[in-house]
């Protein structure tokens, strides 16, 4: 028994010190950079986490990996000095019991591991619960990461996006195809709210004065592998409707305090864009003309003229017009004094070289 306290002892002060050393490794945030989180799921985490990607050769762009990113990287490489994602690197533990103890030691026990921004909690698969409840706990392990620098977080904006492993599938969208009270998708979907009113509750109960953005949920109806499928236009207004009272929930929470809270509606963002099918049934959507370079469809593929890679997540058009969407929202909503993102940067970011737009 005396030897398994002293072996629970050295591996109690081991995770100090391991902790200790992260934080001494870290970069140096710009001070003046307003503090930059995200809770989520898929939507969010970064393409280029090795851990979750490397060895999964056709994800996430595939052959042109390299070159593909998330919003939040994009943001990451150009806004780094004005907007802080926090350090690149590896974080976590791949092990929840490990995970439980750090988090109880008060060191960083996300779970499971990733390679990402330091404030980037989202994980490809999250559902909503996985925001409150351990060992995922997004909002808990953010709050143990952002009480290193708790003064500069009061300034800070968190984004919430979530909700598509829930209640976007299929079996969901069929469900609300046929009748938008449909009780299995309601259920979820108020089940999710609950969880984001909890996780805005934690978080400004802690930080008073941080801005957080929730987004709505993303018709999956328009996504390209779900072309196929509530071809009339009933179904899709059932859908349409069924939806709406996920973004009205998040809307209704956000109008409470519009100084600190504000509602990205994904549906519309997407709809100015490519279109919609909601009126028509029909997938009939117009290509979007990215800078003098690029016509973007929606359709699916990984060179950057397809708006969503072959493995179904947003392409790097998607998300490069995605994230300059977002700083509007928050500049307009909050004050939050980051430069635009233009559209010509973000055409030669997408593609330095050339290689991809048209001649």
């Amino acid at each position: 028994m005396t030897a398994l306290l002293g072996l629970a002892m050295v591996l109690v002060i081991l995770l100090i010190v391991e902790g200790a050393l992260q934080k001494a490794w870290r970069t140096p945030a710009n001070p003046a950079a307003t503090p930059f989180g995200v809770l989520g799921d898929s939507d969010s985490h970064a393409y280029h986490d090795e851990i979750a990607f490397g060895s999964l050769p056709a994800a996430r762009g595939g052959d042109l990996r390299d070159r593909t990113w998330q919003w939040t990287e994009v943001l990451g490489h150009l806004r780094a000095g004005q907007l802080d994602p926090g350090p690149w690197g590896k974080w976590g533990t791949p092990y929840r019991r490990l995970s439980l103890l750090r988090s109880g030691l008060g060191l960083d026990g996300r779970f499971p591991r990733k390679q990402d921004f330091l404030y980037n909690l989202a994980r490809s698969g999250a559902v909503c619960a996985h925001l409150n409840e351990a060992p995922q706990d997004q909002v808990g392990h953010l709050l143990a990461t952002m009480s290193d620098e708790s003064e500069r977080w009061q300034r800070g904006v968190v984004v919430i996006r979530i909700g598509t492993n829930d209640f976007g599938r299929m079996e969901s969208l069929d469900a609300l195809s046929r009748d938008p009270r449909a009780p299995s998708a309601q259920g979820l979907i108020d089940a999710c709210v609950g969880q984001i009113t909890l996780a805005v509750k934690r978080l400004r109960g802690t930080y008073p004065g941080l801005r957080i953005v929730l987004v709505g949920i993303f018709n999956n109806a328009e996504w390209e592998k779900f072309h196929h499928l509530w071809r009339s236009p009933q179904a899709q207004a059932n859908i349409g409707q069924g939806l709406s009272r996920f973004d009205e929930a998040l809307r209704s929470l956000a109008s409470a305090s519009p100084q600190h809270l504000a509602m990205f509606d994904d549906q519309a963002w997407f709809a100015r864009l490519w279109g919609s099918r909601r009126h028509s049934g029909e997938p009939v959507y117009r290509s979007v003309r990215f800078g003098d370079r690029f016509e973007v469809s929606n359709t699916g593929g990984d060179a950057p003229n397809h708006a969503t890679l072959a493995d179904g997540h947003a392409g790097t058009v998607w998300n490069a017009l995605w994230a300059q969407a977002l700083l509007e929202l928050m500049r307009d909503s909050f004050g939050v004094q980051v430069q635009p993102l233009s559209t010509r940067e973000l055409v030669d970011f997408v593609d330095p070289d050339g290689r991809f737009g048209m001649r």
